[in-house]
């Protein structure tokens, strides 16, 4: 499957930085742009840097109300402030910080739909907890939801998927459209019984003429590449296909990989490798190929760049070794004051019968729900 793919990077993603003590370290964006390049992804053939615009005012209220972009602005100017209860405090700049990566997305949008690209990866982007009102989990103005309201309105689609699989649910694009039916929402993460923001369950399944068009899979604790392809498999490629999208959409947070610092999940580049493909295969079987890659979380440094960098290169068509190239481990250890990862990829982790029973019994209880 051919297809060229665009990566939107600018060196001004550095700039959405919550605190130097803050989880969301935007130093991942840099290396991940830098590891794929120095695994040479990036050539003018197959793959390219495109440069992002800011989003403008009228793009953001696609989605967010007028009083909290205002709000976003008036404490950007002050440099201070909280944006909701305590996990995203404002900062100065932070309104044109947060217009970058909702431009990027849109950039990526308007790559792939004018056919100069067939693909578009938005590492800084993913930002799928913010709400129409306000921000919520590191996240100042949604891009995802942005983007689907862009491609709605600019370019009139009818049928758009958005597959999330980072490991917490992505509540603000999922009840931003749940009674709508153009969207397919399929969301696999870390149950909210666990982890922020304590939503997303297999009854929640969209309203109205919505309804069965929202699709949750909460994981418990531990999961891990065979379980987690299980559930995908059995239930994401015949709903993708009997919904026929026009472009399909994925925030690919890496805080689902083993030991991420803020979830609890197993899984490794394998399991991103494959979900990746597999919903390449659908882009190209039913959308003419159109796939736009968001980022989203991520908390340990030593995995994030690996596993969007296995992403991308899936989106590329590039084959890739297990060298982690040495002038990247270097720029990692100096950037970070940590350890660089030994490979590039993982060995899959396999399931025990408890979990793969668990996941299997959350599959039930959403058939439950569809069947209604």
């Amino acid at each position: 499957m051919g297809g060229k793919t665009a990566l939107l990077y600018s060196e001004r993603f550095l700039d959405y930085n919550l605190g130097p003590l803050h989880p969301l370290r935007p130093i991942r964006v840099k290396l991940t742009h830098d590891l794929i390049q120095s695994k040479r992804l990036v050539n003018g053939n197959i793959a390219s840097i495109m440069t992002p615009r800011m989003a403008s005012e009228e793009e953001i209220l696609l989605f967010h109300e007028r009083e909290y972009v205002s709000l976003v602005q008036k404490y950007s100017e002050r440099g201070s402030g909280l944006l909701d209860a305590g996990d995203t405090p404002a900062f100065k700049g932070c309104f044109e910080a947060t217009s970058l990566v909702v431009g990027a997305s849109l950039e990526g949008c308007d790559e792939i739909m004018s056919g100069r690209f067939t693909h578009a990866f938005n590492p800084s982007g993913g930002l799928h907890h913010a709400r129409p009102e306000r921000a919520s989990g590191f996240c100042i103005f949604n891009d995802p939801a942005v983007s689907i309201n862009y491609l709605k309105t600019k370019y009139k689609l009818k049928r758009l998927v958005y597959l999330d699989i980072d490991a917490h649910h992505g509540d603000g694009v999922m009840y931003g459209f749940y009674n709508d039916p153009s969207v397919l929402d399929i969301d696999l993460h870390e149950s909210g019984k666990y982890i922020f923001p304590g939503t997303g369950f297999p009854d929640e399944i969209g309203g109205n003429e919505a309804r069965g068009l929202k699709l949750n899979i909460p994981l418990p604790p531990g999961t891990g590449d065979q379980a987690y392809m299980k559930a995908f498999r059995k239930l994401v490629p015949d709903i993708v296909r009997r919904f026929r999208p026009e472009i399909i959409l994925v925030q690919c947070g890496a805080d689902g990989h083993a030991e991420d610092r803020l979830a609890h999940l197993r899984l490794t580049t394998h399991m991103y490798g494959e979900v990746v493909s597999e919903m390449h295969s659908l882009a190209h079987e039913l959308c003419q190929g159109r796939l736009l890659l968001f980022g989203g979380g991520g908390y340990t440094l030593a995995n994030v760049p690996r596993v969007w960098t296995v992403a991308f290169a899936t989106l590329a068509g590039a084959r890739l070794d297990n060298t982690i190239p040495d002038g990247w481990s270097r720029e990692f250890s100096e950037l970070t004051g940590e350890d660089p990862p030994k490979g590039l990829q993982d060995e899959p982790t396999t399931d025990d019968l408890k979990t793969t029973g668990e996941v299997d019994k959350v599959l039930r209880e959403l058939a439950t729900y569809l069947s209604l």
